[in-house]
């Protein structure tokens, strides 16, 4: 058993001091309680680690490497996304294995848990089948088991280019599946997790409503009756424009006025919505799944978080595009956006929790509820998903509470974080993953060789 002795730390009832947690051998934290058991480790601030509620691993390895103007006299989203088709064109499966283990370790050592990966990189190129059919959605299993991080396996159904139905062309190829061979496909990799520890499980994603049609959307749902539905949504005004003309309704209104969205879902971006939706959305329970600093480097827009908050709505983080991985950049990134359109401070802040505070307890709580994971909260019988810092620093140092996250999310970041548990597994230590100069050594002898051929 694992003895943990804190300073302090966040519970789900608040700020506590000099505690200790044990986890058990079965990666659940065992017990909560004062200091009388001798520790194997010590942290100055013990939080818990949150999910990562929306990752697209692949693109990692593409940072950076759209930044120029491109042929368009205005780049943009969809601009970017040809990038991105042509980027993955090249991409094999131990590709996609290498790049995902890096994207996982650079995870963990940011603070995250568990990671729900928004997985649609499915056939090889030009859309041809590998003989196992969810070849790709193992290479992401195998990523995760091979860094410790947990994992909500999340393959996406993608069957159209657009609400016309358009097939899909170039690098789109790679993603298409009809529901009957989705739900094959699904299956298999539902069978694979089976492989990863206890802490590892599953859902459903149809990719948009432009990629999935209304009958592929229903014929999916029949087959989801547990577990996560992650689905983007409402992400640009182009969407929102071809939904609305051949859908009749704005995507928001029309997957509320179609289905039955309760708390199994997590709708992505959302950055496109109106008040009215907006308010409507809050009301399901539904997670609104925020990626802030991929939001701002695609020009999505802004999250309505302030309105959202104040309608009881639930919020979580995720990487998306992975151009950057920070949990406290993407809180931070967050928050300023809210300033910056509505020319204020302290934007989520209540009149009880700074705004670092409103931010964290939403992550946590989101995060969890998004990824069908028992974790987000130091308590027995969670997992133990856990972030150590030290606070003996030049921004932490007689800061507690609130003021203390606010300091680390707005100030020090991530440098102050020296270890984390996922589900238990002790996978970064004084700030480094254990398998850091390995996994690093793999992924840039990989890119050197991509880079010839982009």
């Amino acid at each position: 058993m694992q003895i943990i002795h804190a300073k302090q730390g966040l519970m789900p009832d608040g700020w506590h001091r000099d505690f200790e947690v044990a986890i058990g051998a079965d990666g659940r934290i065992a017990q909560v309680g004062p200091q009388v058991s001798a520790p194997t480790q010590r942290v100055d601030l013990l939080l818990p680690a949150p999910v990562n509620l929306h990752s697209h691993a692949f693109q990692r390895a593409m940072a950076g490497l759209t930044e120029a103007r491109g042929p368009d006299p205005r780049d943009s989203f969809w601009s970017w996304r040809r990038l991105m088709y042509q980027f993955l064109d090249q991409l094999t499966p131990e590709n996609v294995q290498t790049i995902a283990a890096l994207v996982y370790m650079e995870m963990l050592e940011a603070g995250y848990g568990a990671v729900a990966e928004f997985h649609y990189l499915h056939h090889d190129v030009g859309g041809v089948p590998y003989a196992t059919l969810s070849e790709m959605s193992d290479r992401i299993i195998a990523a995760a088991i091979d860094t410790g991080i947990g994992l909500t396996l999340l393959p996406v159904m993608y069957q159209f280019g657009g609400c016309d139905l358009r097939p899909l062309q170039g690098g789109q190829r790679r993603f298409d599946n009809d529901p009957d061979r989705f739900l094959r496909l699904h299956g298999a990799a539902m069978v694979a997790l089976t492989r990863g520890p206890a802490d590892f499980t599953g859902g459903m994603a149809p990719h948009s409503l432009r990629a999935v049609d209304p009958n592929g959307l229903r014929e999916m749902l029949e087959h989801a009756p547990t577990g996560p539905i992650h689905m983007h949504l409402a992400e640009q005004v182009a969407e929102v424009d071809e939904v609305l003309a051949h859908l009749g309704a704005r995507p928001t209104e029309w997957l509320l006025a179609n289905h039955a969205v309760d708390d199994r879902w997590c709708l992505i971006h959302c950055t496109q919505m109106t008040d009215i939706e907006t308010d409507a959305l809050a009301a399901t329970g539904a997670v609104a799944g925020l990626c802030p600093l991929t939001e701002s480097s695609l020009g999505d827009g802004i999250f309505n978080g302030t309105r959202y908050l104040g309608q009881g709505g639930r919020i979580g983080v995720g990487s998306d595009s992975n151009i950057q991985i920070s949990l406290f950049e993407e809180l931070k990134t967050l928050e300023y956006s809210q300033r910056l359109r509505d020319l204020s401070r302290a934007a989520l802040a209540t009149q009880d929790r700074s705004t670092g505070r409103v931010m964290f307890d939403a992550a946590v709580r989101g995060g969890a509820q998004a990824g069908g994971r028992d974790n987000g909260r130091i308590a027995p019988g969670a997992w133990a998903d856990l972030i150590g810092l030290e606070t003996d620093t030049q921004w932490l140092c007689n800061r507690d509470g609130d003021a203390l996250l606010d300091s680390l999310i707005f100030a020090a970041g991530q440098p102050s974080l020296r270890d984390v548990w996922s589900a238990g597994r002790h996978v970064v230590k004084e700030g480094r993953h254990i398998r850091r100069d390995a996994i690093i050594y793999d992924f840039t002898k990989m890119m050197m060789q991509l880079e010839t051929r982009v």
